[in-house]
């Protein structure tokens, strides 16, 4: 950035007289007695105001003290000066101190002074203008001076009384809420509530003592005018002796931010930033550099949570000085309206779970997977999770309503609310760019809420019949259906069990279609229709059979036909119910008949006998989908288990202290671990290898998952007692799509015949290949 942009005239309220500075500095031997001082302000900085002191040949900085009454401890640029002199001295990247001044008749407060340093300072964290390349580059520079300054040898350093030493954590925690109670007009329950979590939660070990700067940010740097090397940290004041994690995470803030929060003075995304490393990324050069095994590497919930607590007090203390009219920056008003939302930021970092650095490197996202996956836990946090409740209340009240037949108010919003943000159709590669590698993550995180998948225009079976639409549709298909149900518009079902037969031998099919001159003729019965109850439900892909039962090609007598649900003759039976609920949320599991339904031939998919084909393209990403949501499920499953293990006494214990508990918790882990690692690698393996070659991984997944799936929250039942079984909890439910799932799409017993069959064939190839 150019430095000129920054520099605007001394403001009345920290004007002070240049002609004592000019003499001071004679006296001091910085200036002849020939120079002439030019003094501009810096329009940054919202603290100790700094100004740009220059002659015809020299320039410096100068920051001092505000006028007026300060709270006690604040404003100490003796602090500053003194690190600024030691670190130097090191051999650290910090502007020359050249002389500090304690006699308050000079400049009317304490100031120091110190070189001007030359060179680039980024107001953006999105780095506008520079390539992905050196966007990289700028923030690993910047996260290696971290990792230097902590590595620091503090004793040598000879900064004895400069802080206090173990307990950082706790003192940051009350001091940070004893300035804001001091400054702040009006109470505030978020930051009570905030403050109490954090001296709740203080790290286990609150001894790690390094020194911390504590504003560390990127426009607290000067990078070199040409390589991507930091020659200068500035801005001193909040610095001392204590946990270094707090720096790091103030650093990374930006990178875990929601995208509707403004915390970075100004309005960045660096989600979609290409070229911005993520957090874990970061985090593991910093543990390179500081020689920390980044396995051990802890979660920075707290972390984070300190440091929007932090700037929220901050931002009181900027309102506050503005109220009194001795405030630094023009812009000190606008301060009032972020401390409610920083501190309700803080409560969402100190609840949310966040990913570990080290986790699932063997199937790494894309840059754009990652930052749309950062982007759908956020939404989540702030608006899916959040509306549960509501959502519930809905459903009960309409219990006995055709109302229930209809999406609440409150979904259809959230759905608005993810088409704004780009968070639409996440999972057809075509349309979001993104891999299903990619959007396996995003599933599993879609996993943990019930209707989460359809706020994001991502719920089976829609998914499943928009990828066909897409893949084997005609033009005049996709402009009719897939246009419709890809914008939200409408909502569709796929028919294909039936009720008079073994649908687990998907060849037993009986519905049948003719053709008769322009048009097909449908005669048959259906069940499980997921969706079909929807209000919304305007089209069905019913599978038929169309060719003779003569035995031979038994998979190349069906077709898929497009059915209007309005069409004559489609008849909706009942909704069935799965352990005595009708699933209304999803749309239900109708039965369906088909009576003399003429179509056109129009609507055939892709021709006649070619449904097998479709339906194994169509069901390999739908199975991937739904293995990472039961991931997601009995992550949520094994939450809720972990709390009520450690917040229930029997027979004179917690329940996770009996031994039976936790080794439930502790097998619930491994098997969640195990199947995600395996259903990412099916994923990669589509990715990279396709549908067919695919085959045994994802039949293994969709084994795996919902085996896992029923596990871990039958586990969670067993902790829960009666009330897991009850709907005051959300486990019964769980159960009853866990159980589901190793029928749907077909039973586990078909998909091991398969994984036999595959895995022979395999093993015949390599005793082939040696021979």
């Amino acid at each position: 950035m150019d430095e000129q942009a920054s520099l605007t005239p001394v403001r009345a309220a920290h004007e002070f007289n240049v002609d004592n500075l000019l003499n001071h500095l004679r006296a001091n031997s910085l200036v002849s007695n020939s120079d002439t001082l030019t003094v501009t302000q810096y329009s940054d900085g919202q603290s100790n105001p700094t100004f740009l002191i220059q002659t015809a040949t020299s320039s410096y900085v100068l920051r001092k003290k505000p006028p007026g009454d300060l709270l006690p401890g604040a404003h100490r640029v003796d602090r500053e000066y003194r690190v600024q002199t030691v670190l130097y001295a090191a051999g650290f990247p910090v502007p020359r101190p050249l002389l500090f001044c304690a006699d308050v008749e000079v400049l009317g407060t304490e100031f120091y002074l110190m070189e001007h340093v030359k060179g680039r300072i980024f107001r953006s964290v999105q780095l506008p203008g520079m390539s992905p390349a050196e966007r990289t580059a700028v923030y690993v520079a910047a996260v290696e001076v971290l990792a230097k300054l902590h590595s620091l040898d503090l004793p040598s350093l000879k900064l004895e009384g400069f802080g206090r030493g173990s307990g950082y954590c706790k003192r940051q925690v009350t001091t940070w809420m004893k300035q804001y109670n001091m400054s702040a007009p009006r109470d505030i329950p978020a930051m009570k509530e905030l403050s109490d979590w954090l001296l709740s939660n203080l790290p286990d070990k609150d001894e790690q003592v390094t020194l911390v700067h504590g504003d560390f940010r990127l426009d607290n740097m000067i990078f070199h005018p040409t390589e991507a090397r930091v020659i200068a940290v500035l801005d001193w004041e909040l610095s001392t002796t204590g946990d270094p994690l707090t720096d790091l995470a103030y650093f990374l803030t930006p990178l875990y931010q929601p995208t509707d929060i403004d915390i970075t003075s100004s309005a960045d995304n660096l989600k979609t930033t290409e070229g911005i490393p993520t957090a874990d990324d970061l985090i593991s050069i910093y543990c390179k550099c500081r020689g920390i095994p980044s396995a051990s590497f802890p979660q920075l919930n707290f972390y984070l949570a300190l440091t929007v607590f932090k700037m929220a007090a901050i931002a009181q203390g900027i309102y506050a000085r503005y109220l009194l009219g001795i405030h630094s920056a023009p812009d000190a008003e606008s301060y009032r309206q972020k401390i409610e939302p920083l501190a309700k930021l803080g409560l969402q970092f100190a609840k949310s779970p966040l990913t570990g650095p080290t986790k699932h490197r063997l199937f790494p996202q894309t840059t754009r997977g990652r930052a749309v996956l950062r982007q759908v836990k956020d939404f989540m946090q702030q608006y899916v999770l959040p509306a549960q409740q509501e959502v519930a209340e809905y459903y009960n009240k309409h219990a006995q309503s055709p109302l229930r037949w209809h999406t609440p108010k409150v979904i259809e919003d959230l759905k608005e609310k993810a088409k704004q943000a780009g968070l639409w159709n996440l999972f057809l590669p075509a349309v979001s760019g993104l891999t299903q590698l990619d959007y396996a993550y995003i599933a599993e995180e879609t996993g943990r809420c019930f209707f989460a998948p359809e706020v994001f225009n991502c719920q089976a079976p829609d998914t499943g019949n928009m990828e066909v639409l897409h893949m084997f549709g005609t033009e005049e298909q996709k402009k009719k259906w897939l246009e419709p149900l890809l914008s939200g518009e409408i909502r569709s079902c796929f028919c294909m069990t039936e009720p008079d037969v073994a649908s687990s031998d998907a060849a037993n099919m009986e519905c049948t279609l003719h053709r008769d001159k322009s048009t097909y003729v449908i005669n048959g019965k259906k069940w499980w229709s997921s969706g079909a109850g929807s209000a919304r439900c305007k089209v069905a892909i019913v599978m038929c059979r169309s060719g003779s039962e003569d035995g031979r090609n038994r998979h190349g007598q069906h077709s898929m036909v497009l059915v209007p649900m309005d069409t004559p003759g489609v008849k909706l039976i009942r909704p069935l119910t799965v352990f005595g609920q009708d699933d209304a949320l999803h749309g239900g599991h109708f039965e369906v008949h088909f009576e003399n339904v003429r179509v056109p031939a129009s609507n055939m998919i892709l021709g006649e006998g070619r449904g097998f084909e479709i339906a194994q393209r169509r069901l390999g990403p739908g199975r991937l989908h739904h293995c990472m949501r039961a991931v997601g499920l009995a992550e949520r499953a094994l939450e809720l288990l972990c709390q009520r293990a450690a917040s229930r006494r029997a027979f004179g214990k917690t329940l996770y202290q009996h031994e039976v508990v936790a080794h439930w918790i502790a097998e619930c882990r491994l098997t969640m671990e195990q199947t995600r690692l395996l259903t990412l690698c099916a994923a990669h393996a589509l990715d990279t290898l396709g549908s067919r070659a695919a085959r045994k991984q994802i039949a293994m997944i969709k084994v795996a998952a919902a085996r896992m799936a029923c596990k871990v929250v039958d586990c969670a039942i067993q902790v829960h007692g009666g009330a897991g079984v009850s709907g005051d909890f959300p486990l019964a439910q769980m159960y009853s799509y866990a159980r589901t799932l190793r029928l749907a799409d077909g039973p586990d017993e078909v998909h091991l015949s398969s994984i036999a069959g595959l895995e022979l064939r395999d093993q015949l190839k390599q005793a082939r290949a040696k021979l």
